[in-house]
């Protein structure tokens, strides 16, 4: 609500949302280039391969973990972006197999034009999601800005030879993802008012799902390889993982979650440009099968915001991993394999295992 009392569309207040608002990875590999980072042995995963957060040792059986994650609104009701938003930084940190602890909230907002009720409860939905991980929020930092963005600096902690990282996808290996994917054509459809919050409200459940269950899983079952999915959509993180990794991926189409109200929108034209772009980039290093229907070509690319992990995990521990999986905040849905080579080949089929 504002000031005057009337109901405020977050979503129309700003160029972008979610994730799909982030500078793209090719034009980010270009602003990284030559950046003179000062080595320090005890930096255990740097920017080096992309990986989801950093990790930081400080003793032999003790190493931090930090990230940080903001975005511009990708629903309109303010207490479900702040949920969104904590929930997508917080898993960065469970995609490395570490445990989130404490917080710093991250925003920028229009106080004058949207009051400070509408803060407060974007506020307060970050606040819940971080109760529900039982991270403390230690405090942030605001600014006054046109267009209003959030998010959290996280820390979590881990022994620092357990790290979950985007270098362990060894060939063999089993692809698994947790959430489905389409946020990102969900919130352009919002945005532009083709949908309501009504259709858009399993999307909403699935980002404000923690991927704590995902994490607990990996763990159990002894995973060294997993990434999670958010701006740069599946293949583009997919790639980071085969990469950072030294292998090739190889995605059933058919095998992959998405949203299927999400597919009803391509088919009329409706897709953030954010997910326009990545299909572009993603095109140098992904082949696809003929047969590969369109609208799925472009939700591997979908910017994802609070999505999913993707996880490699070797044969013999699927079963653990699954078992894991198999609760109501988690999904298991086994979309591929590893195997020698480079880039990410994508089959129409769905029985690559």
């Amino acid at each position: 609500m504002t000031g005057s009392g009337e109901r405020v569309r977050l979503t129309s207040t700003t160029a972008g949302g979610g994730c799909s608002s982030k500078v793209g990875a090719a034009d980010l590999a270009i602003v990284m280039r030559g950046l003179d980072l000062a080595g320090d042995p005890n930096v255990l995963v740097g920017v080096e391969t992309s990986d989801d957060a950093g990790v930081y040792r400080l003793r032999a059986d003790l190493a931090l973990v930090q990230t940080i994650d903001f975005f511009t609104p990708i629903v309109d009701d303010p207490y479900d972006f702040g949920r969104i938003a904590a929930t997508n930084a917080i898993s960065d940190i469970y995609a490395m197999g570490a445990v989130p602890r404490t917080a710093l909230n991250v925003a920028t907002f229009p106080l004058e034009e949207l009051g400070h009720a509408v803060l407060s409860r974007i506020l307060a939905g970050g606040a819940a999601v971080a109760r529900e991980a039982a991270v403390a929020i230690l405090g942030g930092h605001t600014l006054k800005d046109d267009e209003p963005k959030y998010g959290m600096a996280v820390t979590g902690t881990i022994h620092p030879d357990r790290v979950i990282t985007n270098t362990g996808a060894r060939p063999g290996d089993v692809l698994v993802l947790t959430k489905p994917l389409g946020t990102g054509i969900l919130s352009a459809a919002l945005k532009k008012g083709a949908i309501d919050e009504q259709q858009i409200a399993p999307a909403v459940r699935w980002m404000t799902t923690l991927n704590r269950a995902a994490a607990k899983a990996m763990i159990a079952a002894g995973v060294r390889g997993a990434t999670d999915v958010t701006g740069f959509g599946l293949l583009g993180h997919g790639f980071e993982l085969a990469r950072a990794s030294g292998v090739r991926l190889r995605i059933a189409a058919a095998s992959v979650p998405v949203y299927e109200l999400a597919r009803e929108l391509i088919a009329v034209g409706i897709a953030p440009g954010g997910s326009r772009n990545n299909a572009r980039e993603h095109a140098s290093f992904t082949t696809f099968a003929d047969d590969v229907p369109a609208d799925l070509r472009l939700l591997l690319s979908d910017a994802q915001t609070s999505g999913g992990i993707l996880i490699a995990v070797a044969p013999d521990r699927l079963d653990t991993l699954l078992s894991g999986l198999r609760e109501p905040d988690a999904l298991g849905a086994v979309i591929g394999r590893v195997e020698p080579g480079d880039g990410i080949i994508v089959d129409a089929g769905s029985h690559l295992i």
